[in-house]
């Protein structure tokens, strides 16, 4: 069983930011359950592009208010709390925060918590090693 606060890993090498968003990573590849949990903030008035080419997203929105643009189908979607949305096409896609956005986000496959988004946003495939000694 792991049980973790996003009090305790808050300053760690889990709690990850760029400029506008900050991603506090609760349960990573390393922890061997097939996906990663975070949870994401992004600031007011900033705007992200993302591409997952390797990993389905699933995020639900906790808090705030913004729009999500699927950049492949050129789609546009209000984002509310209680809305969650499925990248399960890896789709190209703008995130808009009008207020402050706070989603908890579950990636597959799981992220190690060391990946940094290119130039175009996408995360690399990185895999964690199998321990030999178990």
């Amino acid at each position: 069983m792991i049980v973790r606060t996003t009090a305790e890993i808050t300053g760690t090498e889990r709690d990850v930011a760029g400029p506008g968003w900050r991603s506090k990573r609760i349960v990573l590849g390393g922890d061997k359950v097939g996906f990663s949990f975070h949870e994401t903030t992004i600031e007011e008035g900033t705007v992200h592009e993302f591409h997952y080419q390797n990993h389905v997203e699933a995020v639900w929105l906790v808090e705030g208010e913004g729009t999500l643009h699927d950049l492949d189908n050129d789609t546009v979607y209000q984002l509310g709390p209680g809305t969650m949305y499925l990248l399960n096409g890896h789709e190209r896609h703008q995130v808009t925060a009008r207020t402050r956005l706070r989603m908890l986000c579950v990636f597959n496959p799981p992220v190690t918590g060391r990946e940094v988004h290119d130039e175009n946003g996408v995360y690399p495939l990185v895999v964690e090693e199998e321990d030999a000694s178990v």
